[in-house]
């Protein structure tokens, strides 16, 4: 079977040449018409009085001014033809031999020591050039050489001791370009293997960025002084605040600055240690980098989430066993009432107000239980927190008499938030139906905030009425607690259990006199 010309990929396309490459034979270029310039320049102002052009000073002066024009035309090539770089570099190479063979032979052969120009021409092509295409250059610039000097020798009678310097300039020639281009190729490995570990660690840290901003945890960097240097977004939504950088950690955490400095100090137990911000439990943890900067990395968790999850692993069975309990609780209570309603008709008016209230009380229990365990049957919609709340506030208004302008609501901004709508409905009634209760008989009393930090929203409801003590902060959310006569327990529990369905968190803040309860969800953009 007939084979292909062996060679024909070393001067066919290739996108693959770096740019390097292109801007290499450029400068050469440029250093091409500078050499033809001088050249053009000795000779006009000092005729050949300096061994230049000393045999034909007209040849020298006409093959200058060729080999200029020749670098002028490279130049607008490399410019506007980014292709073909081993048939360009050829035709730079070949215009460099013989130009450079015609300047010796014009300026007296071999002896004028234009010669050792070649090497510089193919040490410069042996760095961009395969190996191969190296050594045909200086196979060239051998044969020039020795016909230079044949041309002598034949035409002159010059004697054939001279064939020894150009000779041993060919060799040269080829060691040149030899040597050249084994360390070209070890430069230009090394440098892909370069590029290559720079991806391999650009993707690394696109997926330590992805993770880092994913993980539930938030991750802090210090600076020697305490200021933060670097943070994700969870360590934003922890702390509630906005940016953090530059900021000074203990101005932000109170009782961190404490144990900072006794870590900082080399008490190694002071990297481990829980502190509380705003009701919410916080666990940190201090590790040092090892770098240079003196660099050390926080982590935040919160210990608030890990109560809840083992205290819903607590309550999964009672679950079951109180929606189970619940229905066989609703047939004994329709007879109750059916038995009162008979009671009413023989005039037994305060007996049956006792059995009514009671049972509508263990209905509300019954309800209440049942939601429970439909709590997870969330169908989350796009809520404009704007318009809704407003919507929401005139309803509740009518419907628990409670005038207008005594809540107060504030936005920041409208947001968009993905929530059930029903469930929003129920968590903010129970809310305001308890700081309605508490509030004092004044217009504002109870007030609706929202507002939004990055892709962090807070829907914030509180009153000026005395607030939650201190020491059953903690039972709020515990099912079946309760400070009313009348109450079920359940409704903070259940608001807290709709919130998390929804993907959403729902806390107390001990910051004020009253008594402060917020919601924290993620802002979603709307489709465009």
């Amino acid at each position: 079977m007939q084979e292909g010309p062996r060679y024909t990929g070393l001067f066919g396309r290739d996108d693959r040449t770096p740019d390097s490459f292109w801007i290499s034979l450029r400068y050469f270029n440029v250093y091409r018409m500078a050499v033809a310039t001088l050249f053009l320049g000795i000779t006009l102002f000092f005729d050949d009085s300096l061994n230049l052009g000393s045999h034909r000073l007209n040849v020298f002066r006409l093959v200058s001014v060729a080999y200029l024009m020749a670098g002028v035309v490279f130049h607008s090539l490399v410019r506007n033809l980014r292709d073909l770089f081993n048939l360009q570099l050829s035709m730079h190479l070949a215009i460099d031999i013989v130009a450079i063979t015609l300047l010796m032979y014009a300026s007296g052969g071999i002896r004028s020591g234009l010669g050792v120009m070649l090497l510089i021409a193919l040490t410069g092509a042996a760095l961009v050039a395969p190996r191969r295409l190296s050594l045909l250059y200086a196979a060239l610039a051998a044969i020039a050489l020795l016909l230079e000097q044949s041309y002598w020798m034949l035409r002159f009678d010059a004697p054939e001791a001279n064939y020894l310097q150009p000779g041993l300039l060919a060799i040269g020639c080829f060691a040149s370009a030899g040597v050249t281009g084994w360390l070209a190729q070890r430069v230009a490995a090394n440098e892909s293997l370069a590029r290559e570990r720079g991806r391999a660690l650009q993707t690394q840290l696109r997926v330590n960025q992805l993770v880092i901003a994913d993980m539930q945890d938030g991750v802090l960097v210090l600076d020697r002084d305490g200021r933060v240097a670097q943070y994700n977004p969870q360590a934003q939504r922890l702390l509630g605040t906005g940016s953090l950088m530059g900021a000074e950690f203990s101005s932000l955490l109170p009782g961190f600055g404490e144990r900072w400095r006794a870590w900082r100090g080399g008490d190694g137990a002071a990297a481990r240690f829980e502190l509380d911000l705003r009701g919410r439990g916080l666990r940190l943890r201090l590790m040092e980098t090892g770098a240079a900067e003196d660099l050390a990395v926080l982590f935040l968790e919160d210990t608030t989430r890990s109560r809840e999850e083992a205290q819903q692993l607590k309550l999964a069975a009672l679950g079951r066993l109180t929606a189970n309990i619940a229905h066989e609780i609703r047939n004994p209570l329709s007879a109750i009432s059916h038995a009162a309603e008979l009671l009413d008709e023989e005039h037994h008016g305060r007996l049956t107000r006792i059995i009514h209230d009671n049972a509508q009380r263990l209905e509300r229990l019954v309800s209440d239980v049942l939601q429970l365990n439909r709590r997870d049957r969330a169908a989350a919609d796009r809520v404009a927190l704007g318009a809704w709340l407003a919507a929401f506030v005139a309803d509740f208004a009518a419907n628990e008499s409670v005038p207008a302008g005594r809540i107060a609501l504030e936005r920041a901004r409208d947001v968009t938030i993905e929530f059930d709508r029903e469930h929003l409905r129920q968590v903010l009634w129970n809310l305001l139906r308890n700081a309605v209760r508490h509030a004092r008989q004044e217009p504002g009393g109870v007030r609706i905030a929202l507002n939004a930090y990055g892709d962090q929203v807070e829907l914030n409801v509180s009153d000026n009425g005395p607030g939650v003590p201190r020491a059953i902060q903690g039972q709020l959310f515990e099912p079946f607690f309760t400070t009313e006569s009348k109450g079920t327990g359940l409704g903070l529990y259940l608001a807290r259990e709709l919130c998390a369905a929804n993907g959403a968190a729902l806390e107390y803040v001990d910051d004020m006199q009253g008594a402060h309860f917020r919601i924290l969800c993620r802002e979603v953009t709307t489709a465009a």
